[in-house]
């Protein structure tokens, strides 16, 4: 009998063990997956437009190599960028190597989401300020790296942005100086 109980308890904590690691797994655990330190942009390389950051010589910047979960209704941090030449966004896209207008529905989506590229010219909607709006992933918001000339010396993107243009921001008729707002989006 107590060998039966506890081969019962062993399986009861078994089963809970189980039952932990995949409720945390689902419930979008994404930890830091290492950090990097931030190197002073030399004069004139940093892009504040939009209120960007310009990383800061010796601070720690966590990186991400994961996003929470996409569901039908995905939290995220939006944020404002320019896909233009010469605007804060720095190079051209990743999907499809060009700048985009302003005027133009267009996101980037941190590492995660962007998921190596398979969300690339696909549509996601936003949902924020009571409205929504369609707009096309164009771009890589770079969870993983950072502080460098390929990213303009801005630090490495939290693992939860949506980083819009500022027509994304006029659709869902908030000020660009807010500088970013909590939203949700889904895939189109």
């Amino acid at each position: 009998m107590k060998k039966q109980l506890s081969s019962c308890v062993l399986l009861l904590i078994c089963f809970l063990v189980v039952v932990t690691i995949w409720s945390s797994v689902e419930a979008g655990t994404c930890n830091p997956s290492g950090k990097i330190r931030g190197k002073k942009p030399p004069p004139g390389q940093c892009n504040k437009e939009n209120y960007s950051d310009c990383c800061k010589q010796g601070k720690l910047y966590s990186i991400f190599r994961c996003s929470p979960p996409v569901t039908g209704r995905t939290k995220a941090t939006l944020t404002l960028n320019s896909f233009q030449k010469g605007g804060d966004g720095g190079g051209p896209s990743e999907c499809d190597n060009q700048y985009h207008p302003d005027d133009e529905p267009v996101v980037a989506l941190s590492t995660g989401w962007y998921n190596k590229g398979s969300r690339c010219l696909k549509y996601i909607n936003i949902y924020g300020n009571g409205q929504s709006v369609k707009a096309k992933v164009v771009d890589e918001c770079d969870s993983t790296m950072g502080c460098d000339s390929d990213h303009d010396y801005q630090p490495p993107c939290r693992n939860n942005i949506v980083d819009a243009s500022k027509a994304v921001w006029e659709a869902l008729g908030v000020p660009k100086s807010q500088g970013e707002m909590e939203i949700y989006w889904s895939d189109a």
